[in-house]
């Protein structure tokens, strides 16, 4: 049960990655480094504009996996009536305000005149698709609470490979250049919406459409706005904690910071593998939770975790035998290799003292326990920041160290508050 729920969200994570190196590789045969430039800046605006509302991806699952529980079939049409509603809504406010966020975001990062056009022929094209990737968001999130990964599976493939094909149609052999790239991604985002929004009508029960009372219930929209407020809290500091990681990096040098992203790649790796089984996690405690079922919640709990457990231990393995091999593929740059080889072993690690942490988060995801997760989140920030301060004298070592003790205060933290929570929801089981 647990793998037919992970495997194909893992799959699904991992076509992502390619998507971008394909992107890269298109615009990087058009002969201007100036257009390489504009798509990174522009997909790191892009990036941050998006990954705000990725609450409307995990508070959807949670909700609807606790829908499901209960055998609540009206409230599991209004739950994917609400988040396509707020998607939408917030897409195209996110259009709007394309000037506004182009202008801040060039002020920032100051890439030059030459970056600077590129990345806004790239972004104002990329956020008309803003209202349809919000969408796309809401429709993947209730399918997951569904349990239906492999649609979901079915649904990244169908817009990361739209995406790709039309990207070397459009960008390269049509000539449109990066504009043809964004608007191969636009495209593809239309596409796959209309492809969800057909396999959701198709899985909606016509006799238990939600009434117009339910579907703007006051309640259950004040429950969706703190869950997505706490979701979206907990997004900015795990963000910030990995900024300032490259940021401390960069002071420590050139080549520092050059080993440093290059092996932050392995945990790259390991959470797209972890990520699918916290997948898992969340619809299968999400139904508990609906469905009242303690049992079945610490089923499921034990069960997400000894696979985690399982995953972390292979990856940190397979790292620390392949990753001279793989920092090898990733730079041909000598010096940055032999300092990356430095810090082989405590990127290798990064699994094992993750693990609790992405596991956690698919637990509380399902529950819809945002709060806690927030409030976790900040106090492991605070714990990172620490440790960096009182470990800056061993330098690099002392930053991967910090980065370590951050995601097992992550992990900690969460597992500390599980069973006030569980004896919370099953007072009454």
């Amino acid at each position: 049960m647990v793998f037919n729920l992970a495997v194909p969200m893992t799959l699904a994570y991992l076509t992502t990655p390619l998507l971008g190196l394909v992107d890269t590789a298109v615009v990087g045969r058009l002969g201007e480094a100036s257009l390489i430039g504009g798509l990174a800046v522009g997909a790191i605006l892009i990036d941050l504009a998006l990954t705000t509302f990725n609450f409307l991806r995990s508070g959807t699952t949670g909700l609807t996996a606790q829908a499901f529980g209960r055998a609540d079939a009206v409230e599991i049409q209004a739950t994917l009536l609400r988040s396509l509603m707020i998607g939408v809504t917030c897409g195209l406010i996110l259009l709007a305000l394309t000037p506004l966020l182009l202008a801040i975001g060039l002020y920032l990062m100051d890439p030059g005149d030459k970056v600077a056009i590129a990345t806004q022929q790239y972004v104002q094209i990329r956020m008309f698709g803003a209202p349809l990737a919000l969408g796309n968001y809401a429709v993947l999130g209730w399918l997951i609470g569904l349990g239906r990964t492999k649609t979901g599976l079915l649904l990244q493939i169908v817009l990361n490979g739209t995406n790709i094909a039309l990207s070397f149609l459009m960008g390269l052999h049509l000539g449109f250049g990066i504009e043809g790239v964004a608007a191969a991604t636009v495209i593809s985002e239309l596409l796959a919406l209309l492809l969800g929004l057909s396999i959701c009508h198709r899985l909606l029960a016509g006799n238990k459409r939600p009434s117009s009372e339910r579907l703007f219930d006051r309640a259950a929209l004040w429950r969706l706005a703190n869950l997505n407020a706490d979701i979206m809290l907990r997004s900015f500091a795990l963000l910030f904690a990995f900024a300032f990681f490259t940021a401390q990096g960069a002071e420590l040098g050139e080549q520092t910071l050059a080993a440093n992203a290059v092996l932050m790649n392995f945990l790259m790796i390991a959470g797209y593998f972890l990520d699918g089984l916290a997948t898992s996690a969340e619809q299968l405690v999400g139904r508990a939770i609906g469905a009242n079922y303690r049992a079945g919640f610490v089923r499921s709990l034990r069960l997400t975790l000894a696979w985690n457990l399982c995953m972390a231990a292979l990856l940190s393995l397979i790292f620390g035998l392949f990753g001279e091999t793989l920092i090898a593929v990733m730079t041909t740059l000598e010096s940055v290799r032999m300092e990356a080889s430095h810090y082989l072993l405590l990127a290798a690690l990064l699994p094992l003292t993750g693990v609790l942490a992405f596991q956690m988060d698919g637990v509380f995801i399902g529950a819809t326990w945002s709060r806690e997760m927030s409030r976790m989140m900040l106090v492991s920030l605070s714990a990172y920041l620490i440790a960096w301060w009182l470990l800056q004298d061993f330098a690099n070592t002392g930053l991967w160290l910090a980065l370590h003790i951050f995601l097992l205060v992550r992990g900690l933290t969460l597992s500390v508050r599980l069973p006030v929570r569980v004896r919370q929801a099953f007072r009454q089981s």
